[in-house]
């Protein structure tokens, strides 16, 4: 199934269910909002490579060098989204400008972005499933699809300020430019921990990946993020087998292997620790729900 929709604003849509595919813009001059409802899409930006998973979206800027593949037993379900400069550009001077310089028709500079990994939650999650469900049923309003299209901006607009702006905040350093600059570095050993969840990473792995030293890496994730990098790994770990556990019918010690765990005793008690139930008493229960 593929749902394509290029509205009058230039602003386009696709819905894809496919096992392969690959994709590689002849014209990148949109910014691209992409998210994997089911399964993972593999995306290589800038010789970076990042899997997208259920639990996030990828964001990438106008002109971005990049292509996605899909290359699956099962189908991959995948929504992008394609915002014109013009659009965004005029979202973020609404947002920018004061009440004075609002209505005086100056559009700001194009932003610009930090492209990775952001996690699809809270209203983002809400209001990006709204417009799936719409997409399924074969939506053709142009102007609700804007609607859409400008809540998922204001959505993204609170995840960034939330994941970079507050995050650059609460690093140590004196001059913002440092700040801003470890924080593009950690956001690439979290990118790296994302896509490598399921091997057996290293810290120096990751500082490697990230140009920071083991020492540093430890003490700036911690300043950002509140939690170590391993404690995050876990936390993801743990996430991703939420996910396999509500998803899919897998038997425990397959999910086990497929999160990087060796051990599945030592899986239960973390899974026990961070969700005070069992894997197993976790899936009777999703599957009660539905």
């Amino acid at each position: 199934m593929r749902y394509v929709r290029e509205l009058s604003n230039h602003n386009r849509i696709i819905s894809e269910n496919t096992c392969r595919s690959f994709y590689k813009p002849v014209d990148s001059g949109a910014y691209t909002i992409k998210f994997v409802f089911s399964g993972v899409e593999s995306c290589t930006i800038s010789k970076r490579n990042i899997s997208i998973f259920p639990d996030s979206f990828a964001v990438l800027n106008v002109g971005t060098d990049y292509n996605s593949a899909i290359d699956s037993i099962t189908p991959v379900n995948t929504l992008s989204l394609y915002f014109d400069e013009s659009f965004v550009k005029d979202f973020n001077s609404v947002c920018q400008l004061n009440d004075s310089n609002l209505l005086d028709g100056k559009l700001q500079n194009s932003p610009l972005f930090i492209e990775t990994l952001y996690p699809f939650v809270g209203d983002m999650r809400y209001n990006i499933m709204h417009l799936k469900s719409q997409i399924d049923k074969g939506l053709d309003n142009e102007m609700l699809i804007n609607e859409y299209l400008h809540h998922c901006l204001l959505n993204y607009y609170g995840i960034y300020h939330k994941e970079v702006v507050q995050k650059i905040s609460k690093l140590g350093f004196i001059k913002t430019k440092t700040r801003e600059e470890i924080l593009k570095r950690l956001v690439l050993a979290k990118e790296y921990i994302n896509s490598n969840y399921n091997k057996n990473i290293l810290l120096e792995d990751i500082s490697a990946y990230c140009c920071l030293s083991v020492n540093h890496l430890l003490r700036t994730f911690k300043e950002a993020y509140g939690i170590s990098p391993y404690q995050y790994l876990i936390q993801l770990r743990i996430n991703r087998a939420k996910y396999l556990l509500r998803e899919t019918d897998y038997p425990l010690s397959e999910i086990v292997g497929l999160i990087g765990f060796e051990n599945t005793s030592s899986f239960i008690r973390l899974f026990k620790h961070s969700t005070e139930e069992t894997p197993s008493r976790f899936r009777k229960e999703k599957y009660a729900e539905n």
